[in-house]
């Protein structure tokens, strides 16, 4: 018994003992370097009239088996499906058949034989020759999916794939909800480009960084929150229409919306504004949706049936805070009747608000967001808490964002950039005094970035959508962790 090695015990010395027989005897199934695996089981199964009588090539894991005497019956289970395996004595030789029904269930084999159909009607494949090509050594678990430690699904994620083909299908999708974004940017005359995951300065969003150090250099590096600041900056350069699609880092919690390091896209286009970023995020979820769901645009998400068709809904910051709790931050002219407001309302807690839009935004989230089921582009946000954005003519108070939030949560995230250098390295100095006022997760002043404005940055429309919430709406997935191959997770033992 192999004791020194972790969660061994009887059933995998035995697995074990099996394939050192097998070695003993001539059977090296790791020496195995190629296998010509000619057909999936889907496309049999999809196309039988074509494969009905003739030999064909598989290769896969046994998920099943039935039968010990002269027949035996197993299902094989590759990427595409499961078909079932037809084994006879007679076919295989009685040392061959032997072997066989001494295979394990999670087994790896190729499988060459004739395509039928069995007496009760289902396809199979009436096994001719197999080949061994790895050992499970580890007997699958039986009911993994309904175990009540669901963390073991994300920390042995190989097995959650391998016992639970739905997961599988979850991370296709996710594959598809990739490319078609890309597609769908690609035929928009957009350029995919990649800017710096280790950079200075944490900058382009309000969050807190992840700090590395540099060895050689001596100098303490962030992992990006964002890559926007590198993306406008091509956009000075005269790239009129760029995207980055990859890894964030920010050093939050962790729960069913948030993991440290996730996946974005991020675009930004010369000579349009936010409005042009709503109708390229309709086209962009729009699209996606119908990747995944046959076409079609309405979903179900937990208990809500959504519809995706553009055009979304449209509504203001003011008009959604007057609609839920009848306040007008139009008509608050100052810090002290703000908080008043926010006391009155039961908010107590306002942290790091230094302004009165800092207060409307606490208004929003806590008493609006969850009541926003539909696809609805809240839009016109206070000056406060957008750092980047350019002012909306006419006010110093409010600014050309958007945020897209559907059953409560927020999908994506757009401005009408700042493109005026002298505002936006006061807003950049405002954000350093919130941050020395102890707010973590105020920008950092970025002074190269200013320098480049100062060359001209044309009227400019910017998009952020969180591809892994994307991913969860558009898969009916609630935590972010079933959309996550290799989620964040804490060591056991800690």
């Amino acid at each position: 018994m192999r004791e020194d090695l972790p969660n061994w015990g009887e059933q995998e010395q035995q697995r074990l003992d099996k394939l050192e027989a097998m070695e003993a005897a001539g059977t090296k199934p790791y020496e195995i370097t190629k296998v010509d695996q000619e057909v999936h089981s889907q496309d049999i199964l999809d196309h039988y009239d074509q494969y009905e009588g003739k030999m064909v090539k598989v290769a896969g894991r046994i998920m099943s088996k039935r039968g010990m005497g002269k027949v035996s019956f197993s299902d094989l289970r590759d990427r595409a499906g499961k078909i079932q395996i037809f084994s006879k004595i007679d076919a295989l030789g009685e040392g061959a058949y032997q072997s066989w029904l001494n295979l394990d269930i999670g087994d790896l084999v190729a499988v060459e034989g004739e395509v039928f159909t069995t007496q009760r009607g289902e396809i199979s494949i009436r096994s001719h020759s197999y080949q061994l090509l790895a050992k499970c050594l580890r007997p699958l678990p039986e009911k993994f999916h309904g175990l009540q430690d669901v963390d073991t699904r994300y920390r042995k994620r190989y097995l959650d794939l391998i016992v639970n083909p739905e997961v599988q299908e979850t991370f296709r999708n996710r594959s598809k909800i990739i490319s078609t974004i890309r597609q769908v940017l690609d035929q928009r005359d957009f350029i995919e480009v990649e800017t710096p995951l280790l950079n200075t300065i944490a900058g382009g969003a309000t969050a807190r960084p992840f700090v590395t150090h540099h060895n050689a250099l001596d100098m303490d590096l962030f992992l990006r929150i964002s890559p926007e600041l590198y993306l406008k900056r091509l956009i000075v350069g005269g790239f009129e229409r760029v995207y980055e699609l990859g890894r964030n880092f920010r050093n939050e919690g962790i729960d069913t919306k948030h993991n440290p390091e996730f996946t974005m896209i991020e675009l930004y286009q010369a000579y349009t504004d936010y409005h042009g970023m709503m109708e390229l995020t309709e086209i962009l979820i729009s699209e996606a949706c119908k990747a995944v769901n046959d076409g079609k645009l309405h979903i179900s998400y937990g208990d809500q049936d959504l519809e995706l068709t553009p055009p979304f809904k449209r509504q203001t910051m003011r008009e959604a805070i007057m609609e839920h709790t009848g306040v007008d931050f139009a008509q608050v002219e100052s810090l002290e009747q703000a908080r008043d407001l926010a006391a009155d309302h039961g908010l107590t807690d306002l942290g790091t608000a230094l302004g009165v839009g800092d207060i409307m935004n606490l208004f929003f989230e806590e008493f609006c967001e969850s009541k926003l089921i539909q696809p609805t582009f809240i839009y016109d946000y206070p000056i406060e808490v957008s750092p980047l954005t350019k002012k909306k003519p006419g006010s110093d108070a409010i600014v050309e964002r958007f945020e897209l939030f559907i059953c409560g949560m927020e999908y994506g995230n757009a401005y009408s950039e700042l493109n005026d250098p002298r505002d936006q390295r006061q807003r950049f100095e405002d954000q350093l005094k919130r941050r020395q006022g102890g707010d973590e997760e105020a920008n950092l002043p970025d002074e190269d970035y200013v320098q480049a404005l100062e060359y001209g940055l044309v009227p400019t429309g910017g998009l952020g959508i969180g591809i892994d919430r994307l991913v969860m709406l558009l898969t009916n997935n609630t935590s972010i962790r079933d959309v996550l191959l290799f989620p964040t997770m804490k060591v056991l033992g800690d």
